[in-house]
């Protein structure tokens, strides 16, 4: 009977393995396919290439949609995972969600991290060198040089990774049992490693979120039909029309030796065009489209935007009162035994939907910035370096939202796989500092967003704009009436 319980227990267990590696693969394969047809979307088109160079940027152009497949698991395993644990509290004995458990859960992590490790510190420096790659000099041209080049490249980069580590450890820790540890690469040395990229990473989100929270509202408002309060669009569409037609009179008459004008006039066209087929979408639109959705909208992402800053205000009181309330704080009960939220059900939609919002705002927020803003990819515009540039970002952007999710308190769900092995989460002083500036910076963006009409009016009656005080230079250009006296934006 033994034997044979022990026969069964091994035929489950290795079911058990073959069902999660089988849902492993099939939720990857759904990702990788996603992320294909999004960077094809973006990636320039190739002109006649050589066979080599078409397989080089083939080559690379499989990483990348690996890499974004992985970040996109990385953005989705924490909204998985708090749905998976309300689900099994709701039917712990449903037959059809018994592959929904613990197991699965922390396979999922493991599997996150090590591929994030592997995308960021393997894969993508070998697409970038790889695409970048001629061979070396006196070598027979060709894959083989150019792979040979490419190993190189990434072995003297790894080599000055690890010097650097040894440097800052002896610096910061200069300890013979921490120096001893760094031998030891898979244990300590990759999660060392990790621990700083997701750190900067964090310090990243720190900044482009607050940014993108109130960019969003931007966004938004370009996105959906604003209401018509005082505005007759049809005049507006008649003065459009007008300027488009004297910009085109112009092009028509000016001769092609003058093609510095013509590059500028067609320019303006474009731009005019652009204009008139907003406004004549804005006619298009209907009453409840303008009047209602618009406002709805606003409405909703501002009380998104607060109870993200509650949060975060609730959480630095915890964080003063109660110890456990740090991100390395006591370990949960586990998945399926209690609930991660306070409000149960409705409280992890809550938090799902915060993950979420954050996620894209902290995008809007990077490619908002000045010093990433070159990154913005374009419709079939977009080069490969580029791609692979935008890929580690997003990376780095999803790897650390399951971190800063927790170091804010949105979730309360532990960290699981290597994602929970950072150093610096056990450090009162740097995840108060965290929840304290996200709260302060966000609040200032918000502050300033809503206010800068209130301020450019007093600017203006002060007579103070033209001391070039406040930040809305581009928009004021945008905004500057034309030669015929039309405004070139409305």
């Amino acid at each position: 009977m033994e034997g044979q319980d022990e026969v069964s227990a091994r035929e489950q267990h290795f079911h058990s393995q073959v069902r999660e590696t089988t849902i492993c693969f099939l939720l990857f394969a759904v990702l990788y396919i996603v992320s294909y047809f999004i960077i094809t979307r973006y990636k320039r088109k190739s002109d006649e290439q050589e066979d080599e160079d078409a397989i080089v940027n083939r080559i690379s152009l499989f990483l990348s949609t690996f890499t974004l497949a992985v970040s996109a698991g990385a953005v989705l395993l924490l909204p998985f995972s708090i749905i998976s644990n309300e689900i099994l509290l709701s039917f712990p004995q449903n037959y059809y969600i018994q592959w929904l458990n613990g197991s699965l859960i922390h396979g999922l992590w493991n599997l996150a991290s090590l591929f994030s490790n592997l995308c960021l510190f393997v894969l993508m420096p070998f697409a970038f060198f790889f695409l970048e790659s001629e061979g070396f000099a006196g070598l027979k041209k060709g894959i083989r040089a150019r792979v040979l080049e490419t190993l190189v490249m990434l072995l003297l980069l790894a080599l000055l990774i690890l010097g650097i580590v040894w440097v800052a450890s002896a610096l910061i820790d200069n300890d013979a049992a921490s120096m001893e540890s760094l031998y030891d690469l898979w244990e300590f040395y990759l999660p060392y490693l990790y621990s700083c990229i997701s750190l900067m990473g964090c310090l990243l989100l720190l900044l482009c979120t607050p940014v993108g929270l109130s960019r969003m509202f931007t966004v938004m408002g370009q996105l959906l039909v604003k209401p018509t309060i005082l505005e007759d669009l049809d005049e507006q569409i008649y003065i459009i029309t007008l300027e488009e037609e004297a910009l085109q009179r112009r092009l028509n008459g000016m001769s092609s030796s003058v093609e510095c004008n013509i590059m500028e006039l067609e320019q303006e066209l474009e731009n005019v065009k652009t204009l008139k087929t907003k406004l004549e979408r804005r006619k298009k639109a209907s009453a409840w489209e303008r009047n209602l959705v618009y406002p709805a909208v606003m409405v909703l992402l501002l009380i998104e935007t607060s109870i993200s800053v509650l949060l975060v205000v609730c959480n630095i009181l915890c964080l003063l009162v109660d110890e456990t309330a740090m991100p390395k704080g006591t370990r949960g009960p586990g998945i399926g035994h209690a609930s991660l939220s306070t409000f149960g059900f409705v409280g992890a939609a809550l938090e799902i939907i915060l993950i979420f919002y954050l996620m894209v705002s902290s995008v809007v927020g990077f490619y908002s910035l000045r010093f990433f803003g070159n990154f913005t990819p374009k419709k079939d515009d977009t080069t490969m370096t580029k791609i692979i540039g935008n890929c580690v970002s997003i990376l780095v952007l999803s790897s650390a939202l399951p971190v800063m999710s927790r170091t804010l308190g949105i979730t309360r769900f532990d960290l699981l796989g290597d994602f929970g092995r950072f150093n610096w989460l056990g450090n009162f002083y740097i995840v108060l500092s965290y929840n304290l500036l996200f709260a302060i910076v966000t609040t200032l963006c918000l502050v300033r967003k809503f206010t800068s009409a209130v301020r450019e009016e007093l600017f203006k009656a002060l007579g103070l704009h033209k001391l070039h005080l406040s930040n809305t230079s581009r928009d004021a250009e945008a905004t500057k009436p034309s030669a015929n006296g039309h405004q070139k934006a409305l």
